[in-house]
């Protein structure tokens, strides 16, 4: 069983970022998944370094479209977006470092921080975008 299952709750009625939310979503279950086989540690580095790179070609979507409509919240959104990147960064060097990270503690950050920002920030510019013609 995931560990987050997609639903209409964490929709936020554009394709594109759903699509995204969902691939998002899918790292976080497999990094689940590989806690719950006994190979957390092993795969944590992996699906860090996934997560990264996937995390800014979503921000950058988001950011994109934000200043092409002319979000009125992108400068504190975009702000959410460079805090997350710092912390995956900031964990992954610590992976690299060679200290020894929890990866269920890694996994629950992560949990907490997705679900967070995607009903809370992400869901703020739902009715924004689609005042735009955007779906």
């Amino acid at each position: 069983m995931a560990l987050i299952e997609w639903n209409q709750s964490l929709s936020v009625a554009i394709k594109q970022f759903d699509d995204q939310h969902q691939q998002l979503v899918a790292m976080v279950n497999q990094l689940h998944q590989a806690i719950k086989e006994g190979q957390g540690a092993d795969t944590l580095h992996l699906i860090l370094a996934g997560l990264v790179q996937y995390t800014q070609s979503h921000f950058a979507a988001e950011e994109a479209l934000m200043e092409q409509y002319d979000y009125p919240d992108y400068p504190r959104h975009k702000q959410a977006h460079v805090d997350l990147v710092r912390q995956v960064e900031d964990i992954s060097a610590q992976l690299e470092n060679g200290n020894r990270l929890q990866p269920v503690s890694v996994m629950q950050f992560l949990v907490n921080w997705l679900t967070n920002h995607i009903k809370g920030e992400d869901k703020r510019y739902t009715v924004f975008f689609q005042s735009k013609g955007v779906v």
